[in-house]
Order: C-alpha cells, then sequence, then structure tokens
C-alpha cells in the first residue's frame, strides 16, 4: 500500500525529548498533501479542518528500549558511579501498569546493600524526560514501570510506516550469508528450499537491521556427487561431452536437472551392486580436481547447466545471491595448497603413516565427534587429505571459510553469470575474471546455512580455525543449522510418492535414493492449487492477474510454511496445510492485508478526491486512552514492535519469531476488524481514526511479510 503522506512529509523532533511539554507547543501543520485516485485515502469529510502529525523522534517500541537501557545505565553511573550491563526489560502483568518494566534494581541490591525499592526509587526520576515515555512508577518491592506516550507513538508508527529500516550500526562490518550450496548434479528438492528460504529471510533480516550483507552460494564443481553423475554419463550411458551438449540443448525432452536426478540414482546403485568399480569414482574424482581430460570437461557442463537450473528455482521463490563461489577455483588458484601450507605450519594437521588412514593428512580431534575417522592409536581424526592426494570436502571447505576472513592472501577472479529481471547481477568466481568486478568476503561475520546433519563438519572447521590461531574468526563462524523436511503421507500419496512403511508421519527426502519431491514440481503443483483456488473465489478478474495472484499465494505458502518452524524442528510438508486461507498460513496473512486494502478501496470509491490530513493529536489521545481505547491501543503496540521481531529473529537466530510475530499481528486485525464497522461508522473522527488503524497495521504486516520474501496479492 502506497505511502498516505505520499510525496511530503515533515519530523518535528525536541532536542530535550519533552514529548508532553513539546506537544502543547505544537500549532502548525506538519503535513497535507493532496491525493491521486490511486492512492488510499486517510482523512475527513471535512477538509478544510487542520490536522495534526507530530513525532519527537524514534518512538517506535524497539527504539524506546534502547532509550530505556541508556537512561537506566546513565542513571546509575551518576548515581551510585557504577558501570552496569544494559538492564533486561519485561512487559507488566497487566496493561493498566505501563507498557515496559525494568527488573534490574533486584540485581543490584546485594551490590549496593540497598532495598531494591530504595534503589528503584532514586532512579525513577532520572530517566525521564524519554522519548515516547509519559510516565514512570515504581510497583511491588522494586519494579520501575514505563507508561508510554500512547499518541506519540501512535503518530510515529504511522509516521514511518513505509520506512521502517534501521540505521546501520556504528560497528557494522560485512556480514557473509551462504546458503542454498546444492551440490549441482541433479534437481533440487523440498529440503533444499529450506535450506534457501531460511538463508535469504536471515540475509533480509540483516539487511533490515542495517548490516551490510553479502549472500554466497557454494558450488560444489568438483566434488564426489558430481563425480558420479559423470561416471554414469561415460561408464552407464556411454555419453560423450558432445552428446551432453546436443542433450542439454534438445528442449522437447525432459530437463536435464530432471536426468541427472534419475541417473544419480542409479549410479548410486550401480556402486552397491559392484562395489569394485568404487576406484572408478576415485579416479573421476582426481580428474576433476586436477581439472584435466574429458571427465573435467563433462563436469563443468554438468555442474553449471544444473546450477543455472537451481538460480531458476531460486528465483521462483524470490531468492538471490551476489555470488557464487566455486569449488574448483578454490583448486585451481591453489588456495587449498595455501590452507594446507599455513595447517601443517602450525601443525594442526599430521600425516597419518600407519593403520587405515595411512598416507592420509588428519587433523586430531579433541572429543568424539559423529562421523570421525578413527587413527590408529584409537584418537579421533578428520581425513583432510586422502591418501591418493584428494582434498576432502572439509578440507575445501577450511580454505574457503579462511577466504571469507581474508586469511589467505589470496582472491578468486570474478565474472558475470546471471542477470536478474531488474538489472542486478550474479557473478561467479573464476580463475582470471573480468576487470573491475566488485569486491567480494573481506567478512567480519560468516552464516553457513547447512542442514544439522553437517554439524560435525561445520565444527571440524570452527576447529581449524583455532588451530591456526583465529580465535576471533572462529566465534564469529556461524553455523545456522536446521533440520531436515520430509513429506506428509498425504503430500506424499498425492505426488505418488511411496510410502514405504504406511505408519510413518512422514516420508523423507534422499536424493541418492531418488526418493523426494523435486522442488519445481512442489512450486508448479502449489501454483496449480493457488490458481484453482483464485478462480473459484472470484475476487480476481482477468487470466494475467489470477496467474499473478496465484503464483504469489503458492510462494508465500511454501516460504510461510517452511519459516514458521523453528529451525531444529523436523517438518513434514502438506498441501492443505499450507494453502489453506485460515489459520497460520502465508494466505492468510497475505488475505489480511488485501483485506485492510480493500476498505480503503470501497472508501475511495465512496468519497473520491478528498484531502488527506493527519489524525489531530486530541482524537489520538482520545481513542487511545485507557479503558475503552485499550484494545486500540494493543493493536497499535504490536504494530510498533516489528523491529523489536526483528532484533529477537537476529539474536536467537529463528527467522520463526518474525513469522509468528506476523500471525498475531494478523490475528489481531482481523479481530479489530470484525468487531469495528469501519466503512459503516457513522462518527467522521472515529472513522478517521479506524482508517488511521487499519492503515498502520497492513503497512506494518506488508513489510513484515517482504522480510520473509512474501508478497502480496492486490485481491484475493
Amino acid at each position: 500500500m502506497r505511502s498516505i503522506l505520499a510525496r511530503t512529509h515533515q519530523t518535528v523532533t525536541n532536542s530535550l525529548g519533552d514529548s508532553a511539554g513539546f506537544c502543547q507547543k505544537l500549532r502548525a501543520p506538519i503535513c497535507r498533501v493532496k491525493l491521486s485516485s490511486a492512492e488510499p485515502y486517510l482523512g475527513t469529510r471535512r477538509p478544510e479542518g487542520r490536522r495534526y502529525f507530530f513525532s519527537w523522534g524514534p518512538l517506535l517500541f524497539a527504539d524506546i528500549q534502547e532509550g530505556v537501557r541508556q537512561k537506566f545505565r546513565q542513571a546509575i553511573h551518576d548515581l551510585f558511579s557504577l558501570q552496569v550491563d544494559a538492564p533486561t526489560l519485561g512487559f507488566p502483568p497487566s496493561p493498566e501498569m505501563g507498557e515496559i518494566s525494568i527488573t534490574s534494581c533486584f540485581d543490584l541490591a546485594k551490590q549496593l546493600r540497598q532495598p531494591p525499592r530504595k534503589i528503584a526509587g532514586q532512579v525513577v526520576d532520572r530517566l525521564l524526560p524519554l522519548a515516547g515515555v509519559e510516565r514512570a512508577t515504581i510497583a511491588g518491592p522494586g519494579y520501575i514501570n514505563l507508561h508510554l506516550d500512547r499518541a506519540a507513538v501512535a503518530a510515529d508508527v504511522f509516521l514511518r510506516r513505509s520506512s521502517r529500516r534501521q540505521p546501520r550500526p556504528l560497528d557494522a562490518v560485512k556480514v557473509l550469508v551462504e546458503h542454498t550450496s546444492i551440490n549441482p548434479n541433479k534437481a533440487a528438492h523440498i529440503g533444499h528450499l529450506r535450506n534457501a528460504v531460511l538463508g535469504d529471510t536471515l540475509a533480509r533480516l540483516l539487511r533490515f537491521r542495517g548490516w551490510p550483507v553479502e549472500v554466497q552460494n557454494y558450488i560444489d564443481n568438483t566434488g564426489v556427487q558430481v563425480a558420479d553423475v559423470v561416471v554414469g554419463f561415460m561408464a552407464l550411458e556411454k555419453k560423450t561431452v558432445q552428446d551432453l551438449r546436443h542433450l542439454i540443448a534438445d528442449q522437447s525432452g525432459e530437463r536435464f536437472d530432471y536426468v541427472c536426478w534419475d541417473l544419480y540414482a542409479r549410479v548410486s546403485q550401480h556402486y552397491g551392486d559392484h562395489p569394485e568399480e568404487a576406484a572408478l569414482r576415485l579416479a573421476t574424482l582426481k580428474a576433476l580436481e586436477d581439472g584435466e581430460g574429458e571427465a573435467a570437461e563433462m563436469a563443468t557442463l554438468i555442474s553449471t547447466t544444473i546450477t543455472r537450473s537451481h538460480i531458476a528455482t531460486a528465483e521462483r521463490l524470490n531468492v538471490r545471491y551476489d555470488l557464487l563461489v566455486q569449488e574448483s577455483e578454490i583448486l585451481r588458484l591453489e588456495f587449498w595448497k595455501s590452507a594446507f601450507e599455513l595447517m601443517k605450519k602450525s601443525q594442526a594437521i599430521r600425516l597419518e603413516d600407519s593403520g587405515k588412514n595411512s598416507g592420509c593428512w588428519v587433523m586430531d580431534l579433541q572429543e568424539q565427534v559423529p562421523d570421525a575417522d578413527e587413527g590408529a592409536n584409537g584418537e579421533d581424526v578428520k581425513v583432510i587429505v586422502r591418501s591418493n592426494g584428494t582434498v576432502t570436502y572439509v578440507g575445501k571447505d577450511i580454505a574457503y571459510h579462511l577466504w571469507k576472513f581474508a586469511l589467505l592472501g589470496k582472491d578468486f577472479g570474478y565474472e558475470r553469470f546471471h542477470r536478474y529481471p531488474d538489472g542486478a547481477e550474479l557473478w561467479r568466481t573464476a580463475v582470471h575474471g573480468e576487470p573491475n568486478a566488485p569486491a567480494f568476503g573481506h567478512g567480519g561475520h560468516a552464516y553457513a546455512v547447512i542442514d544439522t546433519r553437517q554439524s560435525y563438519l561445520q565444527d571440524v572447521v570452527r576447529r581449524a580455525f583455532l588451530a591456526l590461531g583465529y580465535a576471533e574468526q572462529a566465534a564469529n563462524l556461524r553455523h545456522f543449522a536446521y533440520e531436515v523436511v520430509g513429506l506428509s503421507p498425504r503430500c506424499a500419496k498425492d505426488l505418488g510418492v511411496g510410502l514405504g512403511e504406511e505408519d510413518r508421519s512422514y516420508v523423507e527426502v534422499s536424493g541418492r535414493k531418488g526418493v523426494g519431491i523435486k522442488a519445481d514440481d512442489l512450486i508448479d503443483t502449489l501454483f496449480v492449487r493457488a490458481l484453482e483456488e483464485v478462480r473459484s473465489r472470484d475476487t480476481v478478474s482477468g487470466e494475467e492477474e489470477q496467474v499473478a495472484c496465484a503464483r504469489q499465494i503458492a510462494v508465500g505458502a511454501l516460504r510461510y510454511f517452511l519459516l514458521k518452524y523453528t529451525r531444529r524442528t523436523l517438518i513434514a510438508f502438506d498441501f492443505k496445510d499450507a494453502l489453506a486461507f485460515e489459520g497460520e498460513t502465508g494466505p492468510y496473512l497475505q488475505y489480511s492485508v488485501v483485506r485492510a486494502r480493500n476498505i480503503f478501496r470501497k472508501f475511495r470509491e465512496a468519497h473520491p478526491g478528498y484531502i488527506s490530513a493527519a489524525l489531530p493529536e486530541a482524537d489520538l489521545h482520545q481513542y487511545l486512552a485507557a479503558g475503552h481505547g485499550q484494545p486500540f491501543w494493543d493493536l497499535v503496540l504490536l504494530a510498533s514492535q516489528l523491529e523489536m521481531a526483528v532484533e529477537q529473529a537476529i539474536s536467537t537466530e529463528e527467522p520463526a519469531a518474525l513469522a509468528k510475530y506476523c500471525f498475531r499481528l494478523a490475528q489481531a486485525f482481523n479481530n479489530f476488524y470484525h468487531h469495528h464497522r469501519i466503512l459503516q461508522e457513522p462518527d467522521p473522527a472515529r472513522q478517521n481514526f479506524l482508517l488511521f488503524l487499519t492503515h498502520t497495521v497492513a503497512e506494518t504486516l506488508t513489510q513484515a511479510l517482504d522480510l520473509l520474501g512474501i508478497q502480496v496479492p492486490d485481491r484475493m
């Protein structure tokens, strides 16, 4: 929904922070603007009246909380000459007692040798004046409760409804978010989608918070999975590189990434039936790492073609990347060689001279780690370089992470790989690259979005950093782990996926076994069902608009389903549950915004060409007053907490926190909608206020959904 204040607004701030006093001095209107017929209307039936918007600085809930923390710390320092941590803030047990509670006086009682209530009595007067806070009171044995200036907070939420991006932190360093990182050997499946959606949402949250973010996608184009598909084409299918080029160019047949899906499963079965051919896999892997011969040429063709398919699949879900980091360049540019020398010099790894790992370079592990290899002396080790000289995945990952923090003294070349519809460019690593390419890497923090099954490998990378003496960087390595995704029995049956044991609660996806649902098939099915729903409701006219609406609903349904669960929850996807228009679903949240927009659309049709004017200060105070105005204030307060929900999602590393916030806000709005006949309200001032609340929630929910990567259709 477009900004109601549209082209012009002026925010007035009071340097003293005395909101109550400043409110009394405000006399002139801050903004008035004529709205076009395309813009929503918020105003009165008395266009000649003067309406005021006022703001004394940042008054959103997270900003007020930060102001409280700073004031409290300063008060303790001034009173007792103590430096204390920021206080923990809570919520009073009832609205009458305020909106923010400070409990830190209890923590200070022993140190100051004073009763908590006495400490609170000295501190409370020093917390004011404070922007957004009307008064502070003491409750019980030493709680400090803060009562917000309801009108000021409401006005500020409205003013900043479409520009609530947080300022960049003063100490902001680049944050690298690596996600998706699908092996480029077959089509993506639903488990890969959870990775991509989690990583994309994390990047959106960090950017909103003000951090500079670079999104990377690691392409393991020299790994064993690609080697297996090469073996499949060369040994089982007897294909040449030229045959593959024709197969890829042939648009009439099955998609290439789908062909590779089936072939990869066949090769896995072939190895099971013919274990003596494991040597063929290792020889092919060696050829890929050396970059020599027809096998390496075929691997490049396979991985590049499938990577393009993966990018297209991700784009369907509003997922983008800045850089593709190819494993081949880590080897060609000798990143691994540099990392190898560093690790040998620091004795982070050693050459095993006996036992099953004889001839391998291994890293000692201090305690038992799942999937580690047992050394000759019984200690736990991890193989970094195999006896034939090939590097394990974790070895190349160590080199990659050292580059992320600019610890290798080396850099990639970069070349353009893909252009998004809006002109944004996706780059990939290269041996030489293009001149004047952007700078990548040099991060201060790094997130790796990888499922929980890879936890031990991420721990090995962290231990390698510690062994190399990079403790600070090791602390800034974050494994953004998540559980896998399966299919509900109902969903699996719909898709024709074998259930095996009928009493299973979910069907596990396995690319190696060829079991599961391809990501694009899943998205296509969601789209078809969403389109059927759109057409059945008869609210969207025209084929083009129906298709666009169905796509947004399908993507919203899938992204919200994957985000509403905490990361460590194993989830079973279900079409019916995800696409429901009621309950905790993406379509329900989208429809809540559409419902709000419809109110303005109908109001504009009934009252075209009115002058928009902000609410009078007196009206805000009247309608948000304690008692009868409490439900309205609860809605405003919830809308003001978007930044707090984002902060919680980042600090806990749980995007589900923002998803839950969206659902609570949508529920609160729909409850408000059902209890107030906004378009039939006879009192112009009250109707204007109800429209104000509707627009505030709609804008907040729209922005929150955008942070989840969910767009809102014009109609549903």
